[in-house]
């Protein structure tokens, strides 16, 4: 019996102290739970603002669209004009030869605008005829010249449009 009495002792000293450690173990399984968890989720979190960020600032190739094949373009050729210029002395007149290329946007835009090239004809002549030589020095003469003709044209064949007005010779005598 006295080993019953010690072994029940024992139990009992063994009771509180596995009640105690019972306790004591429930947090340490319950506290690397909670990490992994809060581990997995900024895993998580990163993982996914890193592949955001990716596809956000242009990591994926996007694809192109077809080449859409260019429209060629369409000219359509100006008589010669030839105007002495202003501002030349009785002595001196100097004149103005250009040899100009209107582009328009499409081939149906040309019978729309052939019936004003009269119209066009007088605005050109009429500007041309107020220029001086020095109008005409350098690129950027010849670029305000291109800019206002264009202007002109448009002007006089509206509502169609001239997409350029292009020169293939320019002579100041």
């Amino acid at each position: 019996m006295a080993a019953k009495a010690k072994k029940a002792e024992k139990e009992v000293e063994e009771a509180p102290e596995a009640e105690g450690e019972a306790p004591a173990a429930k947090p340490k399984k319950k506290l690397p739970l909670k990490l992994i968890i809060i581990a997995g989720a900024a895993l998580l979190l990163l993982g996914g603002g890193g592949a955001g960020a990716y596809f956000y600032f242009g990591g994926h190739k996007e694809e192109k669209p077809a080449a859409v094949a260019a429209k060629p373009a369409t000219f359509v050729d100006m008589p010669d004009v030839l105007v002495n210029l202003a501002g030349g002395g009785a002595d001196h007149a100097q004149y103005l030869k250009v040899k100009i290329v209107l582009e328009v946007p499409d081939a149906t835009t040309v019978p729309l605008i052939q019936p004003l090239m009269p119209r066009v004809m007088d605005a050109f002549q009429t500007y041309l005829r107020e220029l001086r030589p020095t109008d005409l020095d350098g690129s950027a003469g010849l670029y305000r010249l291109k800019e206002e003709l264009t202007r002109r044209v448009n002007a006089a064949i509206a509502p169609n449009r001239v997409t350029a007005v292009l020169f293939k010779e320019i002579v100041v005598q």
